[in-house]
């Protein structure tokens, strides 16, 4: 394979020292360049044809992302933004992934820099063969009218690329939505942001799930992620629960843990699986279709990263590929009036995890 070209920049000699240093050691990168600033970016991107950035939020002149907004508009490429997990960082973060960023990670502190950015050649790898949002207003869809809730819960796993596939989603829920949960894969800081985030924009009551809060009709459940993952417990009355456990698949909050959880009342539920890379979640998805779940993938030409929706299909796990702008109508239908949400469809064909 042709090694990805990567321009760091960053007002810090250090991280860029350190980020050289660690990203060279990988025969898949080749860490063609360095700038201090976005005017010195600016000539390089020119000079060196990068095929992927890791770019600072933080910088003098011209901060990330008013370099990162002209950048998607005049030049657009896929870029990595480094930001703090300060509740300033993490909404500039949030920020960078709505303007087209296609992930961002938070900045360690030094005595964490190796831990951090130690999947960081992967992440880079996987951002520059992503396909990158068109720049621009997103379309607006008009939030569904007339629901009904049946009973039915909504289980959610995304990664990279998802928040914007949760803000397209979620802005065609109405107030009354099903209950859903959400497990996005993100640093504990930036999911706190992002709960008020979408709380201010979408219709549902969008919240960072706690211990014990009960699954009612017009909220939106996200992973707090940290020491833990996000479940869902008892079988009547079904509740939020946090458990503090290692990662799973390398993540926590982990979306295998979250569909697995769910198995006991999973003709009760729809799962979806969004855009994100590796394959957190779709062994257990393929459990919690065995299991009576209507199971949904997004679909290829609307992923940021196909890697979760792919292992998804591949598997078995879920039934049908999606665009991103019909999958909450779907979801809607099967939890709105007397839809079954069971599927009626047998197992036969579905590879067992």
């Amino acid at each position: 394979m042709t090694p990805k070209r990567v321009l760091i920049v960053d007002d810090s000699p250090t991280i860029r020292a350190l980020l050289h240093n660690q990203l060279s050691q990988d025969p898949r990168i080749e860490v063609v360049g360095e700038a201090c600033d976005p005017f010195d970016a600016r000539e390089k991107i020119k000079a060196l044809s990068p095929d992927v950035l890791t770019l600072d939020v933080e910088m003098p002149r011209m901060n990330g992302l008013e370099f990162l907004e002209k950048l998607m508009r005049l030049r657009p490429m896929p870029v990595v933004m480094i930001s703090t997990e300060t509740q300033k960082g993490s909404a500039a973060a949030l920020e960078a992934l709505s303007l087209g960023a296609v992930e961002c990670i938070g900045k360690p502190s030094f005595g964490q820099l190796a831990d951090t950015f130690a999947h960081l050649a992967d992440l880079l790898v996987v951002a520059a063969n992503a396909r990158l949002r068109s720049p621009g207003p997103r379309a607006q869809i008009a939030p569904a009218v007339d629901f009904n809730w049946n009973g039915h819960y909504v289980l959610i796993g995304s990664s990279t690329g998802g928040v914007d596939a949760l803000e397209t989603y979620l802005s065609s829920y109405p107030r009354n939505c099903p209950p859903t949960l959400i497990t996005q894969h993100m640093p504990e800081g930036f999911l706190a942001s992002f709960a008020r985030r979408l709380d201010s924009k979408m219709q549902p009551t969008v919240s960072l799930a706690q211990e014990g809060a009960p699954l009612a009709p017009g909220h939106v459940y996200l992973a707090p992620g940290g020491d833990y993952h996000l479940a869902v417990s008892g079988r009547e009355a079904p509740k939020c629960h946090l458990i503090a456990s290692e990662k799973r698949n390398g993540h926590r909050p982990s979306v295998e843990v979250l569909f697995d959880s769910a198995v006991p009342i999973a003709r009760r539920c729809v799962g979806v699986m969004l855009t994100g890379m590796g394959k957190d979640g779709a062994e257990a998805m393929v459990r919690l279709r065995q299991a009576g779940a209507r199971c949904f993938a997004q679909d290829e030409a609307s992923s940021v990263v196909f890697g979760m929706p792919r292992a998804a299909l591949e598997l078995g796990a879920a039934e049908k590929a999606l665009p991103i702008g019909q999958m909450a109508g779907q979801v809607l239908k099967l939890c709105s009036g007397t839809s079954n949400s069971g599927s009626a469809m047998t197992f036969n064909s579905v590879r067992r995890a």
